[in-house]
C-alpha cells in the first residue's frame, strides 16, 4: 500500500508568460524608435497621454502605448484562460488531497493497530521518517532514540540489525530477524526494499509467537547449559554418574568409564557396569526410596587398582546422581599424619618443655607428658577436654599460679592471647619459688599452644654463673700471675689487673676486646726480640688439628722475665699465662752456677781420689810384701813382740788396702768404667767365701755366723768378685756393729725371678734420722760402737747391686738390729741343674 502521494507537475505561472510576452512587444517598439535620448524626452515630456504624436519625438511614446495595449489585451486572455485551468486543478486536487487524507487515516489506523514502528529511508542520504510510536517499543523511561539500537536491544542482537539495515540501504537486500530488548522482550523486525526506498518495519512479538521464541530461547539455553554440563562432568576426574527411575545407570561421565574400563557412556549404560559393590548399592537404594542422602568411603577397583572412594549419591525428581572422590591419597596422608602424630606425641612426652594445645573453642585437645607433671593434673580430668578457664581455676584453687590482687583481670588478660595474632611470652613467678616462661603461640586454624619452660634451674644456675665470674674476677684479680683469656675468634675476653700491669697496657684498650693480633701489638715494646710471640699468637688463632699446650720463656729488655703458657681450653678459647719469675731465674742462675761449682770440685775431688789412690797402692803393696818377708821369718828369726808387730803391720796395711780399693771402684763407678765379669754363680760357695774372709774378726770379736741357704738355691749369673765384695762389705759391717756374743745371719732365697741375698745382725739398729743417708758416700755413723770406717761400704753395696740390675733394701730399728737386702736378677736353676 502506497501511504505517500505523489506530488503534481510543475507549471509555469501565466503571469510570469504574460509578462514575458508584453515585455518583448515593447522591446520590438522600443526598437523602431530613431534613438534613446528621443525616448527619454517624450516621457520627460508630459505631452503623451494628450496624443500630440505630431512630435517626432512622441513615436517611441506611441509604440509603448501600442505595445502595453497589446500586453495588456493578451494578459487578460492568458489570464481568463489560466484561472480556468487553474480552477480545474484546484478542483482535482482537493478530490485527491481528501483521497489521500482518507488513505492516510487508514494507514494510521492499520499502523496503530498493532506496537510497530515504521522507518523510511529516501536513497543512501536522504531523509528518514518514522512511522508509529517508538514509546511502545522502547524500554519503560527510556530517553533513547529508536535507532540507536545498541540503547535498548542485546548487543549481539543490535549488531545483526544494523548490519542488515546496511546490507538493505546498500544493495536493497531485505531480511527477516527478531531480536530481543534489554528488557526480555521480542521484536520482529522486516526489512525490504520499496520504489527505490528503505523500509524497515519493527513490530513488537506477542502471544503464542513470544512464548513460543522464549520457549525456543530456553531450550537453546538449557541445551547449551546442558553440554557445558556434560563437558565439565567429562572434564573432571572424580566419577560422576545418573540413574533412571529403575536404579539402573544412565549416564556415566570419562572419569566414570576410565574407572570402570567402558568404551565410553552408552558402553556403561549397556552393559551396567557399576562402580560400587552390591552392598553398596543396596544400602543407596534403601536410602534413595527414604529420599536420603547415601554418603560412605568405600574400597572399589578402579581402572584395576584397589582405591578408597568418598562417594556420595542424592535421589533426584528423575532418579538419582552420584559422585564418588577418590581418597587414596588422603587415606595415606591421614595414616602418615597419624603415625607422624604418635610420633610427634611420643617426641613431645619426652621434652621437658611442658606443652598444651587448645582449639578455637578454647578446650584442651593435646597435651604432653611434662605438662601434666607441672601442673600434677589428673588424667581424667585432662582426658574430659576441660576450657583453658577451667584449668586456670583449678590451678589457681590449688595455689599452682601467680598470686594476683584481681584474679578476674590477670586471667582476661591471659585468655586474650585468643584474640592475638602475634605469640606473647610472659613470666610466672609460682608461689613454690618457681619461675616460669610461658609462650602463648596462636594456632593458623585457631586456638593457642601454650609452651611452659620451667627456668628456676636456669636462673639459678644463671644467677650463680654471675656470681662465680664476679668471684673469678676478683680472684683473678688478686693473682700476681697475668692471665688473658682469648676466645676462639682470637678476641680478648677476659683479663686480670696483673696482665695489665705486666705489659704496661690501659683497661679501656683492653676492655674492647681487641683480638691477638692487636694485643701483640701493643705488647710490642716489652717484647723480646727472640720471637716468642708467634708461637703463643699461633696457639690462640691457629688452625693446626691438635691443640697442644705452649710454654716459652720471654727474656724482656727491661730484664724481667716471665714464664709463658698458652692452654688450649675445651670450647675453643686459649689461656695465656704470663708468671714473672725474674727472682727464681736469678735464684736458679745462681744455683746453676754453685752446681757447677760443685760438680767441678767432685770432680776434682774424685780426680785426686784416684791418683792418690793409685800412687798410695804401690808403696802399700810393698809394705805389704815386706811385712810378709817378715812374717815369714826368711830372713830371720823373729821374736814374739817382732811377729806381733808384723803381724799389726799386715793387717792394718789389709784394711788399707781395702779402702784404696774401695775408692778405686766408686772413681771407676762414676767414670762409668766398670765391667762386670758375668759367669754362673754359686750361691751358697760365694757366701761362704766371703764368710772366711772376716772369720778372724768374728773370732776376734766373739761373733757367731750363721748361714741359711737352701740346698736347691741353684745359681745365677753375675761378676762373683763383686758379689763375694758385697757380701764381703755386709759383713764386715754387720760384725762392726755388733755386740760379742751376738750372731750375723747370711740368707739367700730364690724369690720369684729374683734371687735375694740378706744380712741380718742384733746390733745397736741405725736411728731414723740416719737411716736414709747410710748409702751416701763417706757417710759413717759409728756413735756407740767401736766400728771406725770411712763410710764407703754400703755405697759400694748399692753401686755393686744396682750394676747387676737388681736393688737394695734397709730395715732397722733402733735396739731390733739391721737387716740389709740385696736383690739379684735370677736366671738359674736347682743345684743339680748347675752341676750337670
Amino acid at each position: 500500500m502506497n501511504i505517500c502521494p505523489s506530488r503534481p507537475r510543475r507549471r509555469r505561472p501565466l503571469i510570469r508568460r504574460l509578462s514575458a510576452a508584453g515585455l518583448g512587444a515593447g522591446a520590438v517598439l522600443i526598437g523602431a524608435t530613431p534613438s534613446s535620448a528621443g525616448i527619454l524626452d517624450l516621457l520627460n515630456s508630459g505631452y503623451l497621454p494628450s496624443l500630440q504624436w505630431f512630435d517626432p519625438r512622441s513615436a517611441f511614446g506611441f509604440a509603448i502605448l501600442t505595445g502595453l495595449v497589446i500586453f495588456s489585451t493578451t494578459l487578460a486572455i492568458l489570464h481568463i484562460r489560466e484561472r480556468r485551468t487553474w480552477t480545474d486543478r484546484e478542483r482535482e486536487l482537493v478530490t485527491e488531497l481528501e483521497a489521500l487524507r482518507g488513505a492516510e487515516e487508514r494507514a494510521e489506523l492499520l499502523v496503530g493497530s498493532e506496537r510497530q514502528v515504521l522507518v523510511l529511508w529516501t536513497g543512501r542520504d536522504g531523509e528518514t521518517s518514522v512511522a508509529g510510536d517508538p514509546a511502545g517499543l522502547l524500554p519503560a523511561g527510556s530517553s533513547g532514540r529508536l535507532l540507536a539500537f545498541g540503547s535498548w536491544l542485546l548487543p549481539p542482537d543490535a549488531g545483526q540489525l544494523e548490519g542488515a539495515i546496511e546490507r538493505l540501504r546498500n544493495r536493497g537486500e531485505g531480511f527477516r530477524l527478531v531480536a530481543r530488548t534489554i528488557e526480555g522482550r521480542y521484536i520482529d523486525a522486516e526489512g525490504r526494499a520499496v520504489r527505490g526506498r528503505a523500509l524497515l518495519r519493527l513490530r513488537e512479538v506477542t502471544g503464542y509467537r513470544a512464548d513460543l521464541l522464549r520457549t525456543e530461547a530456553e531450550q537453546a539455553d538449557t541445551g547449551q547449559r546442558l553440554e557445558t554440563l556434560r563437558a565439565l562432568l567429562d572434564a573432571i576426574d572424580q566419577p560422576v554418574w545418573l540413574r533412571g527411575q529403575d536404579g539402573h545407570l544412565a549416564y556415566a561421565n570419562r572419569a566414570y568409564c576410565r574407572a570402570v574400563e567402558a568404551g565410553g557412556t552408552e558402553d556403561a549404560c549397556q552393559r551396567s557396569l557399576e562402580l560400587m559393590e552390591r552392598s553398596d548399592r543396596a544400602e543407596a537404594a534403601r536410602r534413595r526410596a527414604d529420599g536420603e542422602i547415601f554418603r560412605a568411603r568405600v574400597a572399589a577397583i578402579v581402572a584395576g587398582s584397589r582405591h578408597v572412594l568418598d562417594i556420595t549419591e542424592a535421589p533426584l525428581p528423575a532418579g538419582a546422581g552420584g559422585i564418588a572422590q577418590d581418597v587414596s591419597e588422603l587415606e595415606a596422608i591421614r595414616a602418615d599424619m597419624q603415625r607422624l602424630m604418635k610420633a610427634h606425641t611420643r617426641t613431645l612426652d619426652q621434652f621437658p618443655t611442658a606443652v598444651a594445645m587448645f582449639d578455637s573453642a578454647q578446650r584442651l585437645v593435646f597435651h604432653n607428658a611434662a605438662y601434666r607433671q607441672l601442673w600434677n593434673l589428673d588424667d581424667s580430668f585432662l582426658a574430659s577436654r576441660p576450657s583453658d578457664g577451667e584449668i586456670l581455676d583449678r590451678l589457681r584453687t590449688a595455689r599452682l599460679l601467680p598470686e594476683q590482687a584481681d584474679y578476674r583481670a590477670w586471667k582476661a588478660g591471659v585468655l586474650d592471647a585468643y584474640r592475638s595474632l602475634e605469640p606473647r611470652e610472659t613470666w610466672w613467678y609460682l608461689p613454690d619459688r618457681r619461675t616460669l616462661r610461658v609462650v602463648a603461640n596462636p594456632n593458623p586454624q585457631g586456638g593457642l599452644t601454650y609452651l611452659f619452660d620451667d627456668v628456676s634451674d636456669r636462673m639459678h644456675l644463671e644467677s650463680r654463673y654471675n656470681s662465680l665470674i664476679k668471684v673469678q674476677s676478683e680472684t683473678l684479680n688478686t693473682l700476681s700471675e697475668g692471665v688473658a683469656l682469648f676466645g676462639a675468634d682470637g678476641r680478648l675476653r677476659l683479663f686480670n689487673r696483673a696482665f695489665a700491669n705486666q705489659w704496661r697496657l690501659d683497661d679501656p684498650v683492653l676492655a674492647g676486646e681487641p683480638h691477638v693480633s692487636k694485643v701483640v701489638e701493643l705488647c710490642q715494646p716489652l717484647s723480646p726480640t727472640d720471637g716468642s710471640w708467634p708461637d703463643l699468637t699461633a696457639a690462640v688463632s691457629g688452625f693446626s688439628d691438635t691443640r697442644l699446650r705452649v710454654e716459652t720463656r720471654m727474656e724482656r729488655p727491661d730484664g724481667s722475665v716471665l714464664e709463658c703458657a698458652a692452654e688450649p681450653l675445651p670450647d675453643g678459647g686459649t689461656l695465656l699465662t704470663f708468671v714473672d719469675v725474674t727472682a727464681s731465674v736469678n735464684v736458679e742462675r745462681a744455683l746453676t752456677e754453685r752446681n757447677d761449682a760443685l760438680e767441678l770440685a767432685s770432680r776434682l775431688r774424685n780426680e785426686f781420689v784416684h791418683h792418690v789412690s793409685y800412687e798410695l797402692r804401690s808403696p802399700l803393696t810393698n809394705i805389704i810384701g815386706f811385712t810378709e818377708l817378715l812374717g815369714a821369718e826368711t830372713i830371720g828369726e823373729l821374736n814374739e813382740r817382732q811377729r806381733e808387730y808384723a803381724g799389726h803391720i799386715m793387717q792394718s796395711s789389709a784394711a788399707l788396702l781395702a779402702i784404696i780399693n774401695d775408692i778405686l771402684d766408686l772413681a771407676s763407678i762414676d767414670a762409668d768404667t766398670i765391667e762386670l765379669a758375668r759367669e754362673r754363680i754359686d750361691v751358697r760357695a760365694t757366701i761362704e767365701a766371703a764368710a772366711k774372709g772376716i772369720n778372724d774378726r768374728l773370732v776376734e770379736d766373739r761373733l757367731s755366723l750363721a748361714i741359711d741357704v737352701p740346698a736347691d738355691i741353684g745359681s745365677f749369673t753375675g761378676d762373683a768378685k763383686r758379689v763375694r765384695q758385697i757380701l764381703f762389705n755386709l759383713l764386715s759391717n754387720a760384725a762392726g756393729f755388733s755386740s760379742p756374743g751376738q750372731t750375723i745371719t747370711v740368707a739367700a732365697r730364690r724369690v720369684g725371678r729374683e734371687i735375694m741375698l740378706s744380712v741380718a745382725d742384733q746390733g745397736r739398729g741405725i736411728p731414723d734420722e740416719v737411716r736414709a743417708r747410710v748409702f751416701d758416700r763417706f757417710e759413717s755413723h759409728t756413735k756407740g760402737t767401736g766400728h771406725r770406717g770411712v763410710g764407703l761400704g754400703l755405697s759400694i753395696v748399692r753401686s755393686f747391686v744396682e750394676l747387676h740390675g737388681g736393688r737394695v733394701e734397709l730395715a732397722s730399728e733402733p735396739g731390733a738390729g739391721t737387716t740389709v737386702t740385696c736383690y739379684f736378677p735370677g736366671d738359674g736353676g736347682p743345684a743339680q741343674q748347675i752341676a750337670a
